[in-house]
């Protein structure tokens, strides 16, 4: 705590100094990833209820939410056990029941005194050619209308976590919501149309209907925007502090890259070849490297992220390449064994299907320096496994939007 500023306190303040959250809830909410103040409120409603208020429910084609006014006729005890208690009732056009099972007959009378005017909201349900409301979800006076929004909206939930006790403590959560100065620029701003933070956290928590809930309204957007923008800003400071690491320069020769190249089939696009000379360039100065090598399937990444590889093997060190599964890693392991054969490199698979005897030899080999490039799942990674001079890792990750190959020098390189 000693880095954050005391005018962020509050919203890193345990769930349980919200109101109605105790130890027992507070367990509950770690369900939900939740464990203070800035955590729940975070937590952004995934769906809205529309609750303004009608005249009549006449019209209403069930099962529907509905608010309405209406006066208390008449009350129907429960007739035997396991019976409902049902409350007549009359809009400004038509009439309908609600039904209780469970309840008390006196709670009921207090809450609906028979000749006075409720307004209630809940889910209305046709049962044997009868409209009804089981259980409404609010039976409020006219004085206490306001308590019913128009539009409320519905937080995720988990078992034995319920909505009325998250609506509570997420109100009392926005209380601690404090006005920060913009970091964002004012330009880009006034050309989105976004609001400020702390009024785009308020307009995410209430929203006014459906199209408020979309990714794209300017609350939302506004607050994705800060979420990307910190995770860069964060991301650029982690860079920074690891360049500032200092690491063995790995310099290309050509020694084993061109009689690869020389026996491909085809010739290398411009980009595939100015991405090579990009992280070539990377790769022989004194910082550590971090790259992203992003495109689609049959970009010709392999053959970028190969030279990279053999760039690490010609300045004396070994390379490994990571796969997400098994398949894709023997995939690899074929690939870059073909390609490597004109260079005479050695090129090894290592997977959790290996026996012990295989993968022995295989250790053996790599920690002596016979092999070159190492392919295999996250088994390159385990702490058996020991390189002579480990000067490069290639990670194939795949994404929702494309798959890329991530590089990184090791922690030799």
């Amino acid at each position: 705590m000693s880095g954050r500023p005391e005018i962020l306190f509050p919203l890193f303040s345990s769930v349980e100094t919200l109101s109605g959250i105790g130890p027992k809830t507070a367990k509950l909410l770690v369900n939900l990833e939740v464990e203070n103040a800035r955590d729940l409120i975070l937590t952004l409603p995934h769906s809205g209820i529309n609750r303004k208020q009608i005249d009549t429910v006449d019209g209403v084609v069930p099962p529907q939410v509905v608010t309405v006014a209406v006066e208390v006729q008449r009350h129907h005890p429960a007739r035997g056990k396991g019976r409902p208690h049902r409350v007549d009732v009359s809009d400004a056009k038509t009439s309908f029941q609600l039904v209780f099972f469970h309840a008390r007959a006196d709670w009921l009378a207090k809450q609906l005194p028979e000749g006075e005017r409720r307004i209630i909201s809940g889910k209305l349900e046709a049962f044997d050619n009868t409209l009804q409301m089981p259980h409404p979800d609010y039976i409020v006076t006219e004085a206490r209308a306001s308590d019913i929004r128009p539009y409320e909206p519905v937080y995720p939930l988990t078992a034995g976590l319920t909505a009325k006790t998250m609506t509570k403590a997420m109100s009392d959560a926005l209380t601690r919501i404090p006005h920060l100065e913009e970091w964002i620029d004012p330009v880009l701003i006034e050309q989105e149309g976004w609001p400020a933070w702390d009024r785009a956290v308020s307009d995410a928590h209430a929203p006014g209907a459906d199209n408020d809930l979309l990714a794209m309204a300017p609350a939302r957007q506004r607050l994705a925007y800060d979420e990307f923008f910190a995770h860069q800003l964060t991301l650029a400071l982690a860079r920074r502090n690891r360049k500032r690491r200092s690491g063995r320069p790995s310099k290309a020769t050509g020694r084993l890259q061109s009689p690869v190249m020389a026996a491909l089939p085809y010739t290398p696009t411009n980009a595939q070849q100015r991405a090579i000379e990009e992280i070539q360039s990377d790769m022989a100065n004194a910082h550590r490297m971090n790259r992203l090598l992003q495109g689609d399937v049959g970009s010709g990444k392999t053959l970028v992220a190969l030279m990279a590889l053999l760039t690490a093997v010609e300045a004396g060190g070994q390379g490994v390449m990571m796969a997400p599964t098994e398949i894709l890693a023997q995939q690899h392991y074929h690939s870059l064994r073909a390609l490597c054969e004109p260079a005479r490199v050695v090129v090894e698979v290592l997977t959790g299907r290996d026996r012990a005897a295989e993968r022995r030899a295989k250790l053996k080999a790599l920690e002596n320096g016979d092999i070159g490039i190492l392919v295999g799942t996250h088994a390159v990674f385990q702490d058996d496994v020991n390189f002579a001079d480990m000067r490069l890792a290639v990670i194939d990750e795949k994404h929702r939007f494309g798959v890329s190959l991530r590089m990184r020098l090791g922690e030799k390189g």
